[in-house]
């Protein structure tokens, strides 16, 4: 082999570019930009379709209790019930790692994790799209809100980016007296999309609120700060995103959008799936297929192809349960 010497050897000559062992680019979402797992129960079920009871949500809010004269029997009084049914279906992608891509990978290149990633990305994206097609949309729920510019009527309120007119506190404690006027059942949650969220925080409403009381510094509206103002639990924020543009030879090639939109939902929902007790929704996971989560993750040899198969499925059905027990706004900021 020839070598060259250079009086005036350049920094190219003494070094040669390789890949960092410490460092790469991927744009992976944390897990807490995902909702779908958190906002209604998750129920193990061992078969993949199945029934379950629906009690008439009338007869045990009813006024039936009698005087009772003596020598006499007590009133009587009951209950009607119905089944629904679920079935879970399946869902799955993997990622195929070539055996000559894993010897030729540099020390920073991970094929396992990296597969790993993505297949855990894609799953969790499908899953709170779905999601937000079942649950975040008008038609679902008994009742749905609109925002808009023009003065309301009907079922509409202000949007809540019109920091002059709209009333964000009275519109929520409005949808919840009308859930428990319903139901017995005062919302517990407060789902809203990532711009909602951004501008709620800044709404001089609920500053006013917050800052109540203060003399000095800057009032925050921290999440739970949030959720006490307007009397719920908890507040989740859907600030996952998704790229809706189909894939192209093009590098960064993408148009993304917020998965939640602009739109914000009203809930009770139990903490854990309960016997006699109401949910709006539940999210149905056969766990008799897989895991004691619905989701699995798994990797094998494939020898026709030469190449390590790293695959993820998971297999759930979400229900709406209970329509009552929902209240929806819809385009509620601009």
């Amino acid at each position: 082999m020839e070598v060259i010497i250079k009086a005036n050897p350049t920094q190219g000559d003494l070094h040669i570019n390789q890949a960092l062992t410490n460092l790469s680019i991927a744009y992976i979402q944390s897990d807490d930009s995902f909702v779908a797992s958190r906002v209604f129960p998750i129920v193990p079920v061992q078969h993949q379709t199945d029934v379950y009871w629906k009690f008439d949500r009338g007869d045990f809010i009813r006024n039936q209790a009698q005087k009772r004269a003596d020598s006499t029997e007590s009133v009587g009084g009951g209950w009607k019930v119905a089944t629904d049914s679920y079935r879970c279906d399946v869902y799955a992608i993997h990622k195929d790692i070539g055996a000559q891509v894993r010897a030729n990978a540099d020390a920073a290149v991970s094929p396992e994790l990296q597969a790993n990633s993505f297949v855990s990305q894609q799953l969790m994206i499908r899953k709170e799209v779905d999601w937000a097609a079942r649950y975040f949309t008008t038609g679902v729920w008994t009742t749905d809100m609109t925002g808009v510019t023009t003065t309301p009527t009907g079922n509409q309120v202000y949007k809540w980016s019109d920091y002059t007119n709209s009333d964000p506190i009275t519109d929520i404690s409005t949808g919840a007296t009308a859930m428990q006027l319903r139901t017995g059942k005062r919302p517990n949650k407060l789902v809203i999309g990532q711009q909602v969220w951004d501008v709620l925080k800044n709404h001089p409403d609920i500053i006013d609120r917050i800052k109540y009381g203060q003399t000095t510094g800057t009032a925050i509206a921290k999440r739970q700060t949030f959720a006490e103002l307007f009397e719920v639990d908890t507040i989740e924020v859907m600030s996952a995103i998704v790229n809706t543009k189909n894939e192209t030879k093009t590098f960064d090639s993408f148009t993304n959008a917020f998965i939640g939109g602009k739109k914000a939902l009203l809930t009770y929902t139990t903490n854990a799936p309960a016997l006699l007790e109401p949910s709006a929704g539940y999210t149905f996971a056969w766990t008799g297929y897989q895991n004691n989560t619905g989701v699995q993750i798994s990797s094998w040899w494939e020898q026709n192809i030469k190449s390590t198969r790293v695959e993820g499925e998971m297999t759930y059905d979400m229900k709406v349960t209970a329509p009552d027990l929902g209240y929806f706004f819809d385009q509620i900021v601009a």
